[in-house]
């Protein structure tokens, strides 16, 4: 039974982080690991607020590295829950950096992440719906349940079958 509607505004988290000589490579990038961890904290709060429960990750899945980040840059993290289900939910990531001297911003990663809400034990625990608000908020809710049923299908937890909405991308009736 789901808690109370909320909107996928009401979970937007923004977070910035300086790219420091710790967190790069010998390339002076900012390392892979080092940015997932900053998207999984972020991400993390953005479940947490619309839930406003614990949170633990349970997946993550099409992180997309569209161009090195380097050393100096200001990293801003944007996450909102996309689609909440019945004790799970999505959080789309949007990654942007900025080189302050230079005034240059671009956009260097997106991903997805999937969390559930737990109790002081550990069980899970319901969460609100998302009532979607804007057009894009809306086709992010649809897409939300296809890159579900796909990550249930990769992690052996549906058969392919049962993925109606994913089969309609590539089958018409």
């Amino acid at each position: 039974m789901k808690v109370k509607h909320k909107h996928p505004a009401d979970s937007l988290t923004v977070m910035n982080e300086l790219v420091l000589p710790n967190d790069t490579n010998t390339l002076n990038n900012l390392m892979g690991g080092r940015l997932l961890h900053w998207m999984d904290i972020a991400a993390a709060i953005s479940a947490q607020k619309h839930s406003n429960r614990i949170v633990v990750t349970v997946s993550v899945d099409n992180v997309s590295f569209k161009q090195p980040i380097k050393l100096g840059d200001v990293i801003t993290i944007e996450a909102k829950v996309t689609r909440s289900f019945n004790t799970s939910m999505e959080v789309r990531l949007d990654v942007w950096a900025e080189n302050i001297p230079t005034g240059t911003r671009q956009k260097s990663n997106e991903a997805y992440y999937t969390f559930v809400a737990v109790d002081q034990s550990g069980s899970t625990i319901p969460v609100p719906e998302i009532l979607p608000q804007t057009p894009e908020e809306q086709e992010l809710f649809d897409a939300a349940l296809r890159r579900r049923q796909l990550r249930l299908i990769l992690g052996g937890k549906m058969h392919p079958d049962d993925a109606k909405e994913l089969k309609a991308l590539f089958f018409k009736d």
